[in-house]
């Protein structure tokens, strides 16, 4: 991807692949496909255990020294109805999201794969576009 700094970046979850344990998708970042995702099956936007409503929503850096959990750069998800802490974090099955969303490089049934890179890869190219102004769009996939 492109090093240009731009005034906004846009995050784009298209969710495409759905299972009782899981829901998978893909991520692209300013319409260029970045890596897979993984989050929790839709369960009436209950806490920890169902993935967040489509929507827009807006996201910002979460540094290591805020969280007690996760100590590496990672995104947190704003303005989702009735929930709180929902991050972009690094994991590979649903037994390691509590409702938020794992990325990966690649993907099979309730599985990402290589999620380490996919967020050092997602986050390098965050910083790399200036890391503010970030937008997230979650919509299922189109037919």
């Amino acid at each position: 991807m492109k090093n240009i700094k731009t005034d906004k970046i846009e995050l784009l979850l298209v969710r495409d692949t759905f299972s009782e344990n899981s829901t998978l998708g893909e991520l692209f970042l300013n319409g260029v496909r970045i890596c897979d995702t993984l989050e929790n099956p839709w369960l009436d936007n209950i806490r920890n255990i169902s993935c967040i409503p489509e929507g827009e929503y807006d996201v910002r850096l979460r540094y290591p020294r805020e969280s007690g959990t996760r100590d590496y750069l990672h995104l947190l998800v704003k303005g989702v109805p009735d929930r709180t802490y929902i991050l972009f974090h690094i994991g590979n099955r649903p037994s390691d999201t509590s409702g938020c969303i794992l990325v990966g490089l690649s993907s099979s049934q309730d599985f990402v794969n290589n999620s380490k890179d996919a967020m050092d890869l997602l986050m390098k190219e965050i910083i790399n576009l200036g890391a503010t102004n970030i937008n997230l769009i979650i919509k299922k996939k189109v037919l």
